[in-house]
């Protein structure tokens, strides 16, 4: 396996694609996070509404870990967009088929490709692992692994984004169509679990049903649902209408999904044409 990492390294080491997303993933991820300190720190707790916030800090120690990986993951999909191309520039190019020719197993090809989306998701957690610590000493407060489980979190939310996107590549095959399905899924089930989060709270409020936030439980969802803001005065505010959050069934769909996109996509390749 490590000959065919080399190999996958050779093809993207000189890419523009891939050098140009990962330098806006890895500044991104830098960028976002300063943005939501500043706006924190100058905006929010000197505005009237924010004195509620004034004791709050998102990046202090108590808070960095959850902060960092709850923001970082609206950049998940630069590394799972930069997947598609790679994968489906294989189809382009007719790279895999020639890979097979020279001796590879189909198994090899599909498999050497999940190993990359789980390099993907190892090297998006270390960055947050650095950006979260760089803030952490930035904010001035004691050291503290604090709520640092959610960088397991994160994990397992990138490797979901990843798997999906390898997924999506296999099934489409095409760049340009398979991007725009990754995107129009994304849109398409967001709004969707806006409208089952409403339904949620009606159920809770009104016919004393608690489901959860049913939003949650929808495949890519329940990867963003295992992050959150951490706790602080405004959330406090709005807790006694939201339904209750059943963290366990989350995870475990979480996990469920990444389960079901690394065994479709491997059948899919593994028996479609190429």
């Amino acid at each position: 396996m490590n000959k065919l990492l080399k190999i996958e390294w050779l093809k993207v080491k000189n890419y523009t694609a891939f050098k140009l997303l990962s330098i806006f993933f890895c500044v991104g991820v830098v960028l976002i996070n300063y943005a939501v300190y500043a706006i924190n720190k100058n905006i929010l707790a000197n505005s009237t509404g924010g004195k509620l916030l004034a004791s709050f800090n998102p990046y202090n120690f108590s808070n960095t870990w959850q902060s960092t990986s709850y923001t970082t993951g609206f950049l998940l999909v630069l590394p799972a967009m930069l997947l598609i191309i790679l994968i489906t520039n294989e189809y382009t190019f007719k790279t895999n088929r020639q890979n097979i020719i020279d001796g590879w197993s189909r198994n090899e090809f599909i498999m050497v490709k999940i190993i990359i989306a789980i390099i993907f998701a190892i090297i998006s957690t270390l960055l947050v692992v650095l950006t979260a610590t760089g803030f952490g000493l930035l904010s001035g407060s004691d050291f503290s692994l604090n709520q640092f489980s959610h960088v397991g979190f994160f994990f397992l939310k990138a490797l979901t984004y990843n798997m999906f996107a390898v997924l999506i590549a296999v099934l489409i095959k095409k760049t340009g169509f398979a991007i725009g399905l990754y995107f129009i899924y994304l849109g398409t089930e967001n709004f969707l679990s806006q409208m089952l989060d409403i339904a949620s709270i009606k159920l809770k409020n009104y016919n004393g049903t608690d489901l959860g936030s049913m939003g949650d439980y929808l495949p890519m969802n329940a990867a963003d649902g295992l992050l959150t803001f951490p706790d602080n005065p405004l959330k406090s505010l709005t807790r006694n209408i939201l339904p209750t959050d059943y963290f366990w069934v989350v995870i475990s769909l979480a996990i469920a999904y990444f389960i079901l996109f690394v065994v479709w996509s491997r059948k899919k390749y593994l028996n479609a044409d190429l």
